[in-house]
């Protein structure tokens, strides 16, 4: 992102808690001619949780009272349809709009899909979105979070691609170097989620401690926090 004078963006940026949201906030923190108005997250209202993330709803306000961040929360049923999530994220975005913030950013960093159907729900909401890690190496970046001091525990691991133990194991060099060479080491396919507990951009770190694990759908891998 350009670190040139110019007008000021404001945005809000789609927080899911894990280490590719906590890498996005840390680059558009760099961009002078951005302002982050706050966090939007999707909750699963049946369960209060981050949508396949499976963390709790009060581990994600810690976060953004860490970040010194305001938190819009979008609760979304367990079995929302596409168009059940659109219509939900087309009347955030309305709210937004009538203050004046009309861009939005995401962590996403190479699945094509995905970037473009965000963008062609985002201009039908007359919104723009901002990718601040958009084709970067995801092995530089996952060892650039961990570099840089960012601390990240897996929450959710899907085991069409990953075994049992790899859910609930923090996410350092020893995961990466366990990881399976077919994996992705910062799961962009969907491979395993996280929950970023310290770093850069937090005032003070996230204390939690580790729950059960659990299998839903006969296919992820669950490790519940339970904040402290």
């Amino acid at each position: 992102m350009s670190k040139s004078s110019g007008k000021v963006r404001k945005l809000v940026l789609a927080w899911s808690g894990g280490k590719d949201s906590a890498l996005a906030l840390y680059e558009l923190r760099k961009d002078r001619n951005v302002e982050i108005v706050g966090l939007l997250t999707t909750i699963t209202k049946d369960y209060g949780r981050v949508s396949m993330h499976g963390v709790r709803k009060v581990l994600l306000g810690q976060q953004a009272e860490a970040l010194g961040l305001p938190l819009n929360v979008v609760n979304i049923s367990k079995d929302a349809s596409n168009r059940e999530y659109d219509i939900a994220m087309r009347k955030v975005c309305e709210k937004y709009r009538k203050i004046g913030v009309t861009f939005i950013a995401f962590g996403d960093i190479f699945l094509e899909d995905v970037r473009k159907y965000r963008e062609r729900n985002l201009d039908k909401a007359g919104m723009v979105g901002i990718f601040p890690l958009w084709k970067k190496n995801t092995t530089e970046l996952a060892h650039k979070f961990i570099d840089m001091g960012f601390k990240a525990i897996t929450t959710c691991i899907d085991s069409k691609f990953l075994d049992r133990e790899f859910v609930g194991r923090r996410y350092n060099a020893n995961f990466l170097h366990d990881l399976p060479p077919s994996i992705d080491p910062c799961g962009e396919n969907g491979e395993f989620h996280t929950f970023t507990y310290a770093g850069p951009p937090f005032k003070k770190e996230i204390r939690f401690k580790k729950g059960d694990i659990v299998l839903r759908d006969d296919r992820f891998w669950f490790c519940d926090l339970l904040p402290e």
